[in-house]
């Protein structure tokens, strides 16, 4: 298989779950993140922890982790996968008030984790939001993005 085939679709065109029974079980690592902006009130909330709700980033937190969790619930094709770690991690940037989130996920199987970092970055960022929603509704969520991934047949791939 070239890598411009769509793989979730079979030859007759029809949506499938890839098979990956016979995939070697590897080591799998994926690495994603996005950025939150918002506006100066939102912003000092997260940062001072005034927020009625609680703590905003630890929220996030368990909610990026349980997202990572349930990716095969939310995305039809993905693979039901084992993961063994996930770690999330924000980054503050006070001259542009945003909030960057990075998922680490990790498991040892047929297929990549991939999905799961990337579900954990929108998840996450999107419970920024609904816990501040009530200061900033114009808060903008950008550049989700896969920065890494290792495992595999394809072996390592990084963003440039």
């Amino acid at each position: 298989m070239n890598s411009e085939e769509l793989t979730h679709f079979n030859a007759q065109g029809e949506a499938h779950m890839v098979d990956v029974g016979d995939k070697q079980y590897t080591k799998r690592v994926a690495v994603a993140s996005g950025q939150i902006m918002l506006n100066e009130i939102a912003y000092n909330k997260v940062l001072h922890g005034h927020n009625k709700k609680g703590d905003v980033l630890e929220v996030a937190r368990i909610a990026a982790i349980q997202a990572a969790k349930q990716t095969s619930t939310l995305i039809p094709l993905c693979h039901l996968l084992a993961l063994t770690h996930v770690n999330i991690s924000f980054t503050t940037d006070d001259n542009q008030r945003c909030i960057t989130l990075t998922a680490q996920t990790e498991t040892r199987g047929q297929t990549g984790v991939e999905m799961e970092a990337l579900t954990a970055v929108s998840v996450g960022l999107l419970t920024i939001y609904d816990m501040l929603k009530a200061v900033d509704r114009s808060m903008m969520i950008c550049n989700v993005a896969l920065l890494h991934k290792e495992g595999g047949n394809s072996g390592v791939w990084q963003r440039g």
